[in-house]
């Protein structure tokens, strides 16, 4: 989720995925042909290999077109808007956070995508098929590696322990209003501690010297010490909430790349994300729509993924890069949340963090 912002911090270009609107006649319509062109609406941080897209097109005969659409809330707003006249066929990235939404309102038709066998079950959260899972991803605290071994301090592990007196002033957040990872991390903590005990969680957090920033970029990149971009800025905050992920990008984008990474995460703070497709109500080239939700969870793009979007398969069998494996970390026991609940308390626990910790 977060490699573009990444790479754009680092100077590097990242490659968006796209293809000719050769779009002849709406389908089903006589003695029209059908679309050749199925148009993929994303959130910003869509990426895939020209290769691979290529693989789609030689396989179906269909050219993807990429439009991205901001970041996914706002990308999600954009379709419950024009439900019913969408802008594409298939709508990829909206996640767990806020999967209600979505589904609420209609703007999925129900498709059940060949391979779904093959789909990790605890991706699978509509029953429906309304959306197909295709990758998930760790929103954790991520530590300066540096900074804590020149302290000779041990790096946080847990919620518990960023609320610790050693740990007073070193953190940086994101507003959960703007910012995915920062409702993320939220959630996390109302699961941790449920629905009476994270505002303490919290009072404790600002107490310790929490800073809170509007975004995911400027706590990464600007505050956090041990980004590429946090030392270009001089950022003094040694722990930051981001991604599991972001470990491998910063050895990626680096030159030379060096032999570890110089960030670590805390997997005791982790909220797992799923991401989902789903073929748009009033999509005008269903047919194309369904084959590229199939092609999606295909073991093909599953493994092209983690290198364009740094966030993991779903499908099993599909192998992560050295990259990941090497750099990367397994969070065995993430904080989850049912999308029912984040629904139903997502705004007010938002409204209560709000006057909390911003006043």
């Amino acid at each position: 989720m977060a490699a573009a912002a990444i790479a754009a911090a680092l100077g590097v270009t990242t490659l968006a995925a796209c293809g000719t609107d050769d779009v002849r006649g709406a389908a089903g319509k006589s003695g029209e042909p059908a679309p050749k062109t199925v148009t993929l609406v994303s959130h910003d941080s869509f990426n895939a290999s020209k290769e691979v897209l290529a693989e789609f097109t030689k396989q179906t005969g269909f050219t993807v077109k990429v439009l991205k659409s901001g970041d996914a809330g706002v990308a999600v707003n954009k379709e419950i808007l024009t439900k019913g006249s969408p802008q594409g066929d298939v709508f990829f990235g909206v996640d767990n956070t806020l999967l209600s939404r979505a589904l609420d309102n209609g703007i999925f038709v129900p498709y059940e995508a060949k391979g779904l066998d093959a789909v990790a079950a605890e991706a699978k959260l509509d029953k429906e098929h309304r959306v197909t899972p295709v990758d998930t991803g760790d929103i954790c605290v991520n530590y300066d590696k540096k900074y804590f071994a020149d302290k000779k301090l041990a790096p946080p592990q847990t919620f518990d322990d960023l609320a610790k007196p050693e740990y007073k002033d070193l953190l940086v957040v994101e507003n959960p209003e703007k910012s995915s990872p920062g409702l993320g991390f939220l959630l996390g903590t109302a699961a941790q501690y449920g629905d009476e005990g994270w505002q303490d969680y919290w009072k404790k957090l600002k107490a310790n010297g929490v800073k809170t920033v509007d975004s995911w970029e400027l706590a990464y990149n600007q505050e956090f010490s041990g980004s590429a971009g946090g030392q270009k800025a001089k950022g003094d905050r040694p722990l930051v909430v981001s991604y599991a992920s972001s470990p491998p990008v910063e050895v990626l984008y680096s030159e030379p790349q060096p032999k570890d990474a110089p960030t670590g995460v805390s997997t005791g703070t982790c909220f797992r994300q799923i991401e989902f497709a789903g073929l748009l109500n009033g999509a005008k080239n269903p047919e194309g729509g369904k084959a590229l939700i199939d092609f999606l969870i295909s073991k093909k793009f599953q493994e092209d993924m983690p290198l364009q979007m740094f966030v993991n398969p779903v499908t099993e069998g599909a192998q992560l890069p050295e990259l990941f494996t090497k750099h990367g970390v397994v969070v065995d026991k993430p904080q989850t949340m049912a999308p029912e609940k984040i629904a139903e308390k997502r705004d007010q626990w938002i409204q209560s963090w709000s006057s909390l910790v911003l006043k």
